[in-house]
């Protein structure tokens, strides 16, 4: 891989992401790359203001933060074709990071750029989607989910939502929205919802009522080429709120439309463990293995 530019995005309001992504700078700048650090949060994008200075995408954007800072990063960053190396510094779960103790050791080692210079890694791609609305021409890209919920915050949070796939109406959902999710989000709102947990490596998209009235509705999981429609029922005042990745995207009313497909974009993630376990992942995150406490599986 080539370090020619180099962005570091450090997590809002975390002084410890902040320290680590200026001691990588200062460290890639003494040999010679060009870098940019910068911050990024539910309140600050960086990524507009960094293409429009820098004039072209960097070879690497290294990701100091939680999954919230990852997926930010991967909305702007993956139709640019940026792989992306993420570290769990200031952040909370981290299905999407590596371990902040791995990067201290690769930082004392001296080890960490040069790995990269050498191909030392693996670039794991991941499957995002796209989604539009009858409102506006933008398109909207989530590397976890989109999910549709009431905006009425006056009464109690309830809608109607009609969908339809490959052009055929499958269901009206009634209750606190719709989650529609890839197999990367499938372990985020989706999860909590009670939606499956998809690996990574399948194609598929998740749509997973929230809180749904009837037992009948129940998660789906839908081939990666499906096109999904939802469109909300009621009176004109019925009014729903789109999200991508938790953050605000679009508003609609009865009679709007959104579509929902698989994009052609992938984030591309950098994997620098040489043995990597999705189920270790899961087991570690979610405390598997028998108990809460438990950090070993039992000895049988």
């Amino acid at each position: 891989m080539r370090l020619d530019t180099v962005w570091l995005i450090h997590r809002a309001q975390s002084q410890a992401s902040q320290r680590q992504a200026r001691r990588c700078a200062d460290e890639l700048r003494q040999q010679g790359v060009t870098v940019a650090v910068a911050m990024s949060g539910a309140h600050a994008n960086p990524f507009p203001g960094l293409l429009a200075d820098l004039g072209s995408p960097p070879d690497l954007a290294v990701v100091f933060g939680g999954d919230g800072t990852v997926l930010g990063a991967a909305r702007h960053l993956a139709p640019l074709g940026v792989p992306l190396l993420c570290f769990n510094v200031g952040g909370h779960f981290g299905f999407l990071t590596h371990e902040r103790k791995l990067l201290s050791l690769l930082l004392s080692a001296g080890d960490l750029w040069q790995r990269l210079r050498d191909d030392r890694f693996a670039l794991e791609p991941r499957m995002l989607l796209q989604a539009r609305t009858s409102r506006d021409d933008e398109e909207h890209l989530a590397l976890n989910d989109f999910y549709l919920r009431s905006g009425l915050d006056q009464v109690a949070p309830t809608c109607v939502l009609e969908l339809e796939i490959d052009g055929e109406v499958v269901d009206q959902y009634r209750g606190d929205g719709l989650i529609i999710a890839t197999p990367t989000g499938s372990t985020g709102y989706a999860m909590a919802a009670g939606g499956p947990i998809l690996h990574p490596g399948i194609e598929g998209i998740v749509v997973n009522p929230i809180c749904p009235m009837s037992l009948s509705s129940r998660p789906l999981v839908v081939p990666p080429r499906a096109q999904l429609a939802i469109w909300p029922l009621g009176d004109s005042p019925r009014r729903v709120q789109l999200w991508k990745d938790g953050v605000h995207a679009s508003v609609l009313e009865p009679g709007d439309r959104c579509w929902v497909q698989r994009s052609p974009h992938r984030a591309l993630l950098v994997q620098l463990e040489q043995r990597p376990s999705y189920y270790r992942t899961l087991s570690r995150k979610l405390h598997w293995a028998g108990s809460l406490t438990a950090a070993e599986p039992s000895t049988n």
